[in-house]
């Protein structure tokens, strides 16, 4: 099935120009945030929602930006929708927002949200702008939350902090592998992910 033109900013970061898996991109936040599967989530809503209004802004804003500055007027746009993001954050997932500590700051040095706005917000209209944000946003999430999911659930046994392993397996031997919440294993997984989309895949 052949994607819509105005549709491909929004669908190829999802498998074709992944930002993580492809671009090979936002890879530090994927192994910091992936313990637990709940800040991973909400670590990919706060990035997807920074990038799409930051390349709504800087698209909408791209003809009166002297290009001298423009990487410090890309910095400034995305420094203060970090700073709300974090503040709502603070406001109404305070324990989520600690687990994530100074990640959520650190979106603003985030190499996929300046390079989407380097290489599309300024040279785009703000609707396709807005779609590419939500799609590299999403993109870059996916991976987060499968790497996620699987490191809580064998690193800890649980799931969004509910146990998920049942007891009676604990009883007859089974142990948590520990090894799984270690920043090292997220790298490992990542690598199979990227092993397994680039076997499928043998024309990226």
């Amino acid at each position: 099935m052949k994607v819509p033109q105005s549709l491909i900013p929004l669908i190829n970061p999802f498998s074709k120009d992944n930002p993580v898996i492809v671009q090979i991109l936002g890879i530090c936040s994927a192994l910091a945030v992936t313990a637990k599967l709940e800040p991973a989530v909400v670590m990919t809503i706060s990035v997807t929602a920074v990038l799409a209004f930051a390349n709504v802004i800087i698209s909408a804003m791209r003809k009166t930006i002297p290009t001298a500055i423009r990487i410090i007027v890309q910095l400034v746009v995305v420094a203060a929708l970090v700073v709300i993001v974090d503040q709502v954050l603070k406001a109404y997932a305070y324990d989520v927002s600690v687990q994530l500590s100074v990640f959520i700051g650190l979106i603003i040095t985030n190499c996929i949200i300046m390079g989407r706005l380097e290489a599309f917000a300024l040279n785009n209209s703000p609707w396709p702008a807005f779609l590419d944000g939500i799609g590299n946003g999403l993109g870059y999430g996916w991976i987060l939350i499968v790497v996620a999911f699987f490191r809580e659930l064998l690193g800890s046994g649980t799931l969004w902090g509910y146990q998920i392993i049942p007891q009676w397996l604990y009883e007859h031997g089974y142990q948590n592998n520990g090894m799984m919440i270690l920043p090292p294993m997220a790298l490992i997984t990542v690598a199979c992910i990227i092993w397994v989309h680039r076997s499928r895949n043998k024309d990226i």
